[in-house]
C-alpha cells in the first residue's frame, strides 16, 4: 500500500485543513468541529464512539429542511480537539452546554448515537430546561458488556499495536462485526469517510481510553430520573445491532414512559445510515410534532 496514510499521524490542524466541512468555536479551551446547515428550530445532532460527525450525512440536509441542525464533533473525535481528557459522559455532557452557550442555543431537540445517546440522555437529566426532544439512535447506557473485540482491545499494548498498523483491515472488520449490518452497506466511499479523522494524532489513544473506562453501561442510577420527566423521546433500534442489542432498547423503552420505539429490522449499530429514508422521515415526522 503504497500511498496508504498511516493512522493517528496527521496533524489536526493540517487534516482539519483538508477534509473538515464545517466550522470551528472553543470551549473550555478545547476546539470543537462542527456542522451546521438550515433554519428553524436547533436540532444537534451527536455521534457515537468510533464516528464523528459524518455519520449524520445522510440525514443532515433531510433534517435541514425543516430545522437549524449542528452536527458536532464531541472531544477525541471528528476534527475536535485531542488534548489529554476525563472522558466520560459527564465531559460530553459538558461539551454540550458549552457548546449551546458558546452558540446562545437557548433549547434544542437532542439527536444522539450510541455513545452519543447516553450523553444526551445525561445532558437532558442535567439541564432538562435546555432540551425539547430526544432522538436516540441505539443508545447506550443501559446495563451490558464490551464486545469481545473491545475487550482484546483492552489488553495492555495489544490495542495500541492493532489499531496502529498499516492496514484498514481492522477497522473494516470492526465496523463489519459491530456496526453495518448489510456488507453491501460497508463500501470503501463509506469507510474512507467513516475512518478519515482516524488519521489524526491522538485519535487511537483517544479510543482506548474511553474503551478502558468502561463507562458505556453506566446510565442506569439515571436513566430512572429521565424516566420522571416529560421529554418526549423516539428510540430507534436496529434489530440486528451487535454493539447495543435490540433487548438493551426493549428495556429501555419500558423505563422510559415517554418513549416510542421504531425497530428496523434491516439494521444495525447505525440504522440511520442503513436506512436514511425511513430514519429521516421518522425523525421530522417526530421533531414537528407539537
Amino acid at each position: 500500500m503504497v500511498n496508504f496514510i498511516p493512522w493517528d499521524s496527521q496533524p489536526l490542524e493540517l487534516w482539519s485543513e483538508k477534509y473538515a466541512e464545517g466550522k470551528q468555536i472553543e470551549v473550555n479551551g478545547h476546539v470543537i468541529h462542527f456542522i451546521e446547515k438550515g433554519a428553524g428550530p436547533p436540532v444537534l445532532m451527536i455521534h457515537g464512539f468510533f464516528l464523528d460527525s459524518q455519520m449524520w450525512s445522510p440525514n443532515i440536509d433531510a433534517l435541514a429542511e425543516h430545522f437549524h441542525v449542528f452536527a458536532m464533533d464531541l472531544w477525541g473525535f471528528g476534527y475536535s480537539s485531542r488534548e489529554p481528557m476525563d472522558y466520560s459522559y459527564q465531559l460530553f455532557a459538558e461539551q454540550v452546554l458549552g457548546f449551546m452557550d458558546a452558540l446562545a442555543i437557548e433549547r434544542a431537540s437532542i439527536v444522539g448515537q450510541s455513545m452519543g445517546g447516553g450523553s444526551a440522555m445525561l445532558f437532558c437529566i442535567q439541564h432538562r430546561n435546555r432540551v425539547d426532544k430526544l432522538v436516540l439512535v441505539d443508545a447506550a447506557g443501559m446495563p451490558d458488556n464490551l464486545p469481545l473485540t473491545a475487550k482484546f482491545l483492552n489488553i495492555a499494548g495489544i490495542g495500541k499495536f492493532l489499531m496502529g498498523l498499516k492496514t484498514n483491515a481492522i477497522r473494516k472488520k470492526n465496523l463489519g462485526d459491530f456496526w453495518i449490518h448489510r456488507r453491501k452497506n460497508l463500501t470503501d466511499e463509506y469507510f474512507e469517510q467513516a475512518t478519515r479523522f482516524h488519521k489524526v494524532e491522538g485519535t487511537g489513544q483517544a479510543m482506548l481510553s474511553i474503551l478502558r473506562k468502561k463507562f458505556f453501561y453506566t446510565l442506569c442510577d439515571e436513566i430512572p430520573k429521565l424516566a420522571a420527566m416529560d421529554v418526549p423521546i423516539l428510540l430507534v433500534w436496529g434489530a440486528e445491532d451487535k454493539s447495543v442489542p435490540l433487548e438493551r432498547g426493549r428495556e429501555l423503552h419500558n423505563l422510559l414512559p415517554t418513549s416510542r420505539l421504531e425497530v428496523f429490522e434491516r439494521a444495525g449499530h447505525v440504522p440511520n445510515y442503513e436506512e436514511a429514508d425511513r430514519f429521516n422521515s421518522l425523525a421530522v415526522e417526530f421533531l414537528k410534532q407539537t
